[in-house]
């Protein structure tokens, strides 16, 4: 089987990655992850005895560390799914997401680069570099607009979303500059098993079944195109195998829906699967005021990847939402862990005076 490195593989997408990965044998995997609020091990606890598995606790940002690692393992290779990747923190602190998402792209970058110029020529031509960004970068539609395309200007409106299209202009200059074979997928908002409850679904599972407000930005109707995680960790493995190098694809879930759409749909979920008698959990929906610069709609428009490589979505919404309340229901270990008291101090941080 070929090596694949993996940066950020205890993250929400990344760890997902990992486990198809290891459960359909499409590779032996090499994870490297920092470690942050947003890692968890737990989620990779499955692969503790799995040989052609390997953790590797460290930082992208370590051109050192990242070049003893292709030495040693030779991957065949490198996916970049490290980053920081939640809006609101980058609105409190956007130097973290500068020093990982662009200066820690571009030290993965580097490093690739120096180790793939040292290998075979047939080695060069079956290496890639696969690097994972967001339809943010895109920026905002409206309602009525047309949704992004892969040839959609870039018009980023947060520090975040600013910060990978910085680390996406990087992958591509690293390609046409020096004929490293990168791929770049920008996807849609993913959801699904072990996503860090800082994002909407989440937190609206596990603030509904703790019966706490379930906080909606403004006035609800901002539209996200939902993607679960699944289908999304199958097309980033299409993208890896057939791709076209040099190119980007767009990957999103067909799924547009409203914040508040999103939330009484996990409240109607959870009505059935945990009932109260005489409650709803729509009941707890509590509007508060909306984050600086929020973009009102995001869609992907999935045409090239789907004519090109044959991928589509397998998961509709409301399956892919149910089996997501599902889990969190299941896995009550793994809430309580992640719900530390620095998260309680995120949370009272960002929303108590709004």
């Amino acid at each position: 089987m070929p090596t694949i490195l993996v940066t950020g593989g205890a993250g929400f997408i990344g760890a997902n990655f990992i486990l198809l990965a290891r459960k359909l044998n499409w590779a032996n995997v090499v994870n490297l992850d920092k470690l942050t609020y947003a890692s968890n091990l737990n989620n990779l606890a499955a692969l503790r005895t799995d040989n052609s598995y390997h953790f590797i606790q460290g930082d992208i940002n370590n051109f050192e560390l990242v070049s003893y690692i292709l030495e040693k393992y030779q991957p065949d290779a490198v996916i970049n799914f490290a980053a920081e990747s939640h809006v609101d923190r980058s609105i409190f602190s956007p130097q973290d997401f500068i020093q990982t998402n662009v200066i820690g792209t571009f030290q993965l970058l580097e490093a690739s680069r120096f180790y793939w110029q040292k290998l075979s020529e047939q080695q060069q031509k079956e290496f890639r570099f696969l690097h994972i960004s967001t339809d943010e970068v895109y920026g905002s539609l409206t309602p009525t607009a047309p949704a992004f395309k892969e040839n959609t200007p870039y018009s980023p409106n947060s520090p975040y979303a600013a910060s990978k299209a910085s680390s996406d202009h990087f992958v591509r200059a690293y390609y046409h500059t020096y004929g490293l074979p990168t791929l770049t997928t920008n996807c849609s908002n993913n959801y699904g098993p072990m996503q860090f409850p800082e994002k909407l679904i989440p937190l609206i599972i596990l603030n509904a079944i703790n019966s706490q407000p379930l906080p909606i930005y403004g006035d609800g109707q901002n539209i996200r195109d939902w993607l679960y995680v699944i289908d999304h960790c199958q097309a980033i493995y299409l993208v890896l195998k057939q791709g076209k190098i040099g190119d980007t694809y767009n990957i999103g879930g067909l799924n547009e829906q409203t914040n508040l759409t999103v939330v009484k749909k996990i409240c109607a979920i959870l009505d059935e699967l945990i009932p109260i008698a005489d409650f709803s959990y729509s009941s707890l929906i509590t509007f508060v005021k909306d984050r600086p610069g929020h973009d009102r709609r995001y869609a992907i428009d999935c045409q090239k990847i789907s004519e090109e490589l044959g991928w589509f979505p397998q998961e509709n919404f409301d399956s892919g939402l149910t089996k997501t309340v599902q889990w969190y229901l299941n896995n009550p270990a793994w809430v309580e862990q992640v719900r530390s008291r620095n998260y309680q101090a995120w949370l009272q941080q960002n929303y108590e005076n709004r």
